[in-house]
């Protein structure tokens, strides 16, 4: 029997880790920050014991704003938040914030929020004894947004205070907290209550769980299964550590890949929009699917050698496993995990790593229930010589999901860069040959190293020949049609000029790497429901996320969202959008459309 190949745990790693360097290829020079913060106290020396009152100043630059403590039901935003830091004993308490007024915001709109300078006062009580000195750190979360975009805010400010017998007024400070810091007037709408975190985590988990049968993760199924099969054969022991390695792939990439997100604030999925990256995926599959068709195989030159060096292996497989799942599908938005993801990004790093951390658990829940119930895997087919016919077959799937990335690439590159971009594929796989045609065991020494040195030259020559270049940007420019509809290129001026003449506008935020995305199209087919946008006169706005576009990133901020696919639809009259779910129906586009008067 052919054992199934695995490349090392370190392989995984890259592989993370090359999504991390797509990461920060995407991003472009820090943006100015659109609010600033300062600390004022009113004393310049305060009492143990003793309430002093201190102020945060947000200064905006102009055009922008933020948004207040709390939000009423028909603005869309986010609250902004104060997160305090304080010497040990030390405490702080809520004070009414001043009232918020009407700001200019995008799509045309009004909202309620702050802009200019705004002191947010609160009460500290130190602790402590005379000559200590603390120091108070407050951090803001808060959206800023102005008339076309929305971005994440944060800011951080400090400010030490010496504790003394006698308290001592800040006099520069004292016609600040002199006048009155109005607080917000009594709001007579209810404020709609938020989920809770806790409840949060629960659509996270399921979100992740609900992954594992989306086709963004169809990519690794084979690499999955047989991984599943071949540990019918294994002890209980053995099992339940491909489990669990497979768990810690799953997570740590998880980790990685979310710490980014959640620091630079970039999008989820950020990977696939780089060209260079979606190559190297290309590849990738490209070479495990040549292996698991038999072109050649990794490892074969390891028979004979110790059985805890093949545990190893093993056990790194199942690592790496994990590592793959989370790259390939962190572009999916499914069921449950948008509205996680969406709140996740605006999270402290603790938090959203916890939230992160239910993704990943929800994901990898059922392999590593597998792994627990050892009795499930004894129920599976015992491995056998028919494992080499089904990994054979399974391979298809691979070759499939290479097929999907070129079509990612044509999305991003054209005319001869395409085809020297086919070309270095072409030459990679004459590398997976030349190493399956001689480098075998019984191949002599020499022949086997020369095998290996002009395969990686191959591989490496490839990845040259093909590597795209291409100019960040929006894909899309003018209309197009596809599905018997027309499309116009999506942009936030577009958007308002269309609302202003009173039309229904539906936009779809969608990308070439989006599986889910291209599934949800299917949609746009149905005859009825092409006769009912006719009849709506609905235009129709196509949002290209395939590469980066800081716009639609600054859009998807202000609908809670973090991924796509994302579809919107703004009826007349109606100051919010209607957000449709993940997935489409041609019921629920339906039911949609049929709000518009």
């Amino acid at each position: 029997m052919t054992k199934l190949p695995f490349f090392p745990a370190l392989a995984g790693l890259l592989l993370c880790a090359s999504a991390i360097h797509a990461q920060i290829d995407l991003g472009a020079a820090p943006a100015k920050a659109k609010v600033s913060a300062g600390l004022v106290a009113e004393v310049t020396q305060a009492a143990p014991g003793a309430p002093f009152k201190v102020a945060v100043r947000l200064v905006h630059e102009e055009g922008w704003h933020t948004y207040g403590k709390e939000l009423p039901p028909e603005v869309i935003g986010k609250p902004t938040r104060l997160i305090w830091t304080l010497p040990d004993g030390w405490k702080v308490e809520d004070m009414p914030w001043p009232a918020t007024h009407e700001v200019p915001s995008t799509d045309g709109k009004t909202s309620e929020g702050y802009d200019g300078t705004v002191h947010l006062p609160a009460r500290i009580i130190p602790a402590g004894r005379a000559g200590d000195t603390g120091e108070i750190v407050v951090k803001v979360d808060a959206l800023a947004c102005d008339p076309q975009n929305c971005m994440p805010a944060k800011a951080e400010a400090r400010l030490s205070i010496t504790l003394a017998d006698k308290v001592v007024l800040n006099e520069a400070a004292g016609e600040l907290f002199a006048r009155s810091m109005a607080p917000a007037a009594e709001n007579k709408t209810t404020v709609a209550p938020a989920r809770s975190f806790g409840v949060l985590l629960v659509f996270a988990f399921i979100g992740g769980l609900i992954l594992n049968v989306m086709p963004c993760v169809f990519p690794v199924l084979g690499i999955k299964i047989m991984g599943v099969v071949q540990q019918a054969g294994e002890d209980r022991r053995r099992v339940l550590l491909h489990g669990l390695a497979y768990t810690f792939g799953i997570l740590l990439c998880f980790w990685a890949l979310g710490s980014l997100v959640v620091v630079l604030g970039k999008s989820w999925g950020f990977q696939l929009q780089s060209a260079g990256f979606n190559l190297a995926m290309c590849a990738f599959f490209l070479v495990f699917a040549l292996n698991m068709a038999g072109v050649f195989e990794i490892g074969a030159s390891a028979v004979g050698v110790g059985a805890d060096l093949q545990a190893r292996q093993g056990l790194g497989g199942s690592f790496f496993s994990g590592l793959l799942a989370t790259v390939v599908a962190t572009p999916c938005s499914a069921p449950f995990l948008g509205p996680a993801l969406g709140f996740a990004v605006t999270l402290p790093v603790l938090e959203a790593l916890l939230m992160f951390t239910f993704i990943g658990l929800g994901l990898a829940s059922p392999f590593l229930l597998l792994s627990l119930m050892p009795g499930l895997v004894s129920a599976l087919p015992r491995p056998g010589a028919w494992m080499e016919s089904f990994k054979q077959g399974m391979s298809f799937l691979l070759f499939g999901t290479v097929a999907y990335f070129v079509w990612v690439l044509a999305g991003m590159i054209e005319g001869q860069p395409l085809l020297f971009t086919l070309l270095g594929l072409v030459v990679v796989a004459l590398g997976c040959w030349i190493y399956g045609r001689w480098s075998p065991p019984h191949k002599p020494a020499r022949t086997r190293r020369t095998a290996v040195v002009l395969a990686l030259a191959a591989v490496a020559g490839g990845l040259f020949l093909g590597w795209p270049q291409v100019e960040k940007g929006p894909v899309t420019s003018g209309a197009s049609t596809e599905n018997g509809l027309t499309w116009e290129a999506w942009s936030p001026e577009l958007v308002d000029t269309l609302r202003a003449e009173g039309r229904a506008v539906y936009v779809d935020y969608t990308a070439r790497w989006c599986l889910t995305c291209q599934v949800n199209k299917r949609v746009y087919k149905d005859a009825g429901l092409q006769r009912f946008i006719a009849e709506k006169k609905v235009a129709l706005l196509k949002a290209d996320w395939t590469n980066e576009d800081p716009r639609i990133t600054e859009a998807l901020a202000v609908l809670g969202k973090a991924a796509v696919p994302v579809n919107v639809l703004y009826i007349p009259g109606q100051t919010d959008p209607h957000v449709l779910p993940e997935l489409l129906t041609v019921e629920n586009v339906s039911d949609a459309f049929g709000r518009i008067p």
